[in-house]
């Protein structure tokens, strides 16, 4: 779990330059009392926070703040600095510095403050979401009912010197189909699999999917979609050939699947993903069920240079296991056929390969197989084997979906290669299923495994669908775990929590609740179970298994509480993390007047910055200071106080109505009187409301900052104890003099080096005093050891009698010995005689000897001094074995 290390930064908190990027506009005149009843009326996911590396979009109203976070934080510094060496010639009462002159001051210097306003054309309501394209060329726009794509400006706009509004280059996406009298948008999500990620996928309340492929140089593709699928029609459908298109303006009657199949939310799983999960849309309805289209492809498609093998040898795979089984259905039989014509038809085809985006390899660009058809089958409804039994309705509405695809099988793919495949870390490591997260409106989030492995399927043709039939039986989801992020007392119906992924892994992420942000990761049982389901050993798994399932292992923690009470209609916008070695580890949300920041401890893989190799003289080393507070967000006052009063308009109102004679008469008792009181009881009663509940909170967190700081003294007084006693400052008397910290120090240091060597003696004092005091019995190999030691010994010494095997063998080890020495001498007479000096007579005896010897024997040179080697090194190692069994038995005779 990350660690926080701080809340909103400086450079975001007011009146800095970066606290204007989330403050309302001017001229919205935007209130608690008018926010809340639009938030109420647009029930929906808040995703008004965009980053594009160090770049954040924020939306406020219907217009985009567009910002450089490193620049903002390296501006807001130099002022602070300057502000820091300017301060000493300045009156006290000038420190308060008006943003519009710093904008002003910087426009005049050259260069802009960091951030621009982006305003798209034709918005009519306020934004809701903002999408990033992959690779951050696009943006998608999306209010309740309407999407606007948007050419993200180039990042030089952010230093220029201009503070001017920016109205980028956009386009209506389907003016006929995505208008105000159409069904409200659900998901809008780039496919992962689009040609340098142009294609958008929308999906609508009424369960409509679009597919576009946008193309600048094409402005009919922002007009029509390439392809158009009504789920409520393809759960119905039979055979290929039927059409499930979306009927255009024709009004749709009411029927059971109207209120059930309520689209909450659609998710694809990353580009890098294993198997068929990249071509996947997992769709959750509000009423709880899950559906799945697999494969959905846009007519051109790019996949990663791993999809298309990994698909092909699954599929062959298949098709071979089905086909001479005969214990497989015709069904099962009918969908291997169809995928292995899906693949034919791609094998078949000779892909285009074009240049990608800068910095990006070249693409090859596929076409979409026509066989067996382009819309598949839609699967589901998905059943939740071991979901939690609930009857609250809070519990079953879902609000999102979350989808982690499966790991990369790099073993099976590249098996046979020699060369090795380059890939990210974060395709080939974690779990080989699929995990759906499904987060509820009550904050209980459901961890599910596809143990199925969802995969390509369509319906069957026409001349085979009444043979064929229906599938029997749903698909199921494996519920692994359920996590509630919310208490009883604070889940509430008017909410919609939405999930948001993390930088650091794909296994973690955020659920932001319209009052409170919580982490969740689950890193810690993904990886073991992945171990326990590739590995080879059975013995004990189902045990280990079901610890898994039974223990809480996932990570789940509460990061973020809205503090005011009064701003508790006030959502949160989905919390999006960056990761940059400028700003850290980085979280940022905001409510519509403010931003929410907090900064963790950067991981353990984190970005090491590159050090100079060559010394520097003078440097001095970097001292961390001792974290020992907790770290609290700084404390807002609420909004209550700055917002306007509604009276002075309503008494304007009465001035322009038909009753604006009574505001220059006295005041009489009748209904008009009693009528108009009454309106404007209500309209300061509910102002006064909010201001006695600030009033409450200021007087709430006075309290609590004494308790605070209470804590804190108390804190510091616990390290500044623990640091007397190290230096053994807290035992010196008055009398004496003080010593210094070094040598109090090194003392101390002495001191336990002392100990610790009394410690080690005495230690050893007593280690052998307990092995003289024990007799233990000795093993099974020690007494044949000690046998072994006594026969040798009888064999050499003849020190005392064996028995019968013992003396065997120590006669034989004995008879060996004493042969080897009488060769010994004889070798050596021999050697002797050879060397001593003979007399003439003699000699000649001998030439002639040996020269008879010679003409009989004739023995080679060479196989002489080979066999007197060899004798030689036959001596030399009976010896040495001799003086080793000697020295052995002197050693044990010593021991005993």
């Amino acid at each position: 779990m990350p660690k926080i290390k701080a809340y909103t930064p400086a450079w975001l908190s007011s009146p800095s330059p970066g606290h204007q990027l989330f403050a309302p506009s001017p001229d919205g005149s935007l209130d608690l009392s008018s926010y809340a009843s639009r938030a109420a009326a647009a029930a929906g996911p808040r995703r008004t926070i965009a980053t594009r590396g160090t770049e954040v979009f924020i939306a406020v109203g219907k217009e985009i703040r567009w910002a450089d976070l490193v620049y903002l934080k390296e501006r807001w510094q130099e002022k602070a600095a300057q502000a820091r060496a300017g301060g000493r010639i300045k009156r006290e009462d000038a420190d308060e510095i008006d943003d519009g002159d710093l904008i002003k001051a910087s426009v005049e210097d050259g260069c802009a403050e960091g951030f621009r306003t982006i305003k798209p054309a034709a918005i009519g309501s306020d934004i809701q979401q903002l999408i990033i394209s992959p690779f951050a060329n696009f943006m998608a726009v999306v209010t309740a009912h309407t999407v606007r794509v948007i050419l993200i400006p180039d990042p030089s706009h952010l230093t220029a010197p201009s503070v001017d509004t920016i109205k980028p280059k956009s386009w209506s996406l389907g003016p006929t189909t995505h208008a105000d009298d159409r069904s409200p948008i659900a998901s809008v999500l780039w496919h992962p699999l689009g040609v340098n990620g142009s294609t958008l996928v929308t999906v609508t309340r009424d369960a409509v999917v679009r597919l576009w492929e946008l193309s600048q140089k094409d402005r009919w593709s922002f007009d029509t979609p390439t392809l158009t699928i009504d789920l409520q029609k393809l759960a119905d459908g039979t055979s290929l050939d039927q059409n499930f298109s979306a009927s255009d303006g024709a009004k749709k009657g009411f029927s059971p699947d109207c209120f059930e199949m309520n689209v909450a939310a659609a998710s694809f799983a990353a580009r890098g993903s294993g198997g068929w999960s990249s071509m996947t849309l997992w769709i959750a309805m509000t009423e709880g069920d899950v559906y799945a289209l697999c494969p959905l492809l846009p007519s051109q498609w790019a996949p990663p240079p791993t999809l298309i093998p990994s698909l092909s040898i699954s599929i062959v795979g298949n098709l071979a296991a089905v086909e001479g089984d005969p214990d497989v259905s015709e069904q099962a039989k009918l969908l291997a056929q169809q995928q292995f014509d899906w693949m034919s038809d791609l094998d078949n085809q000779e892909p285009r390969v074009i240049d990608g985006p800068p910095g990006e390899p070249p693409t090859e660009i596929f076409t979409r197989p026509s066989r067996p058809g382009m819309v598949p089958r839609l699967q589901g409804p998905f059943v939740l084997d071991l979901g939690p039994e609930s009857e609250d309705e809070v519990d079953l509405s879902l609000t999102d979906i979350h989808v982690i695809g499966e790991k990369l099988d790099l073993e099976e793919l590249m098996y046979g290669e020699d060369e090795e495949l380059e890939t990210e870390d974060t395709e080939v490591e974690g779990l080989s299923l699929s995990v759906i997260c499904l987060l509820s409106s009550s904050g209980q989030v459901q961890i599910c495994l596809d143990t199925e492995r969802t995969q390509a399927q369509w319906l069957p043709p026409r001349n085979r669908s009444k043979t064929m039939g229906r599938l029997a039986g749903s698909p199921t989801l494996l519920t692994f775990s359920t996590l509630d992020t919310l208490s009883a007392m604070e889940v509430t119906e008017a909410t919609w929590p939405i999930i948001s992924p993390d930088v650091t892994s794909r296994y973690s992420f955020y659920v932001t609740h319209p009052s409170n942000i919580t982490y969740i990761s689950l890193a810690p049982w993904v990886f073991r179970l992945e171990s326990e389901l590739q590995g080879d050993s059975e013995a004990g798994s189902e045990f280990r298994i079901n610890l898994l399932v039974n223990g809480q292992v996932s990570t789940r923690e509460r990061l973020y509480n809205s503090p005011s009470q009064a701003d508790s209609q006030l959502p949160l916008s989905a919390a999006v993390a960056i990761r940059d070695p400028d700003l850290g580890y980085f979280l940022l949300s905001a409510t519509p007047f403010e931003p929410i920041a907090l900064i963790f401890d950067s991981p353990e893989d984190d970005f090491v910055p590159i050090r100079s190799i060559s010394p520097v003289i003078g440097e001095a080393a970097e001292y961390q200071p001792l974290e020992f507070f907790e770290p609290r967000p700084v404390y807002q006052p609420s909004h209550a106080f700055d917002e306007s009063s509604a009276l002075p308009g309503f008494i304007e109102k009465i001035r322009t109505s038909r009753y604006k004679t009574i505001m220059n008469q006295e005041i009489r008792l009748s209904p008009l009187t009693l009528q108009l009181f009454t309106e404007a009881h209500q309209v300061l009663s509910d102002e006064t409301h909010r201001l006695g509940v600030a009033a409450s909170e200021v007087f709430l967190r006075c309290a609590k900052l004494q308790d605070e700081l209470k804590q804190q003294i108390t804190k510091a007084n616990e390290v500044k104890a623990r640091v007397e006693a190290i230096t053994c400052e807290d035992q010196v008397d008055e009398s004496e003099e003080p010593e210094s910290s070094n040598a109090a120090i090194e003392r101390r240091l002495q001191n336990a080096k002392e100990k610790g060597e009394a410690l080690s003696r005495r230690l050893e004092k007593m280690r052998k005093t307990i092995n003289k005091a024990t007799n233990r019995e000795l093993s099974k190999k020690e007494q044949d050891w000690v046998s072994e030691v006594r026969a040798l010994d009888v064999g050499l010494n003849g020190s005392e009698v064996a028995t019968n095997g013992q003396h065997t063998r120590a006669k034989q080890l004995m008879d060996r010995y004493r042969k080897t020495t009488s060769l010994k001498d004889e070798l050596a007479e021999q050697a002797r005689g050879l060397e001593a000096p003979a007399s003439d007579e003699e000699q000649e005896d001998k030439d002639k000897s040996a020269a008879a010897s010679r003409d009989d024997l004739r023995i080679p040179s060479d196989l002489r001094r080979a066999k007197i080697s060899q004798v030689k090194g036959l001596l030399e190692r009976e010896t040495a074995l001799v003086e080793a069994v000697k020295s052995r038995l002197e050693r044990l005779a010593v021991v005993g």
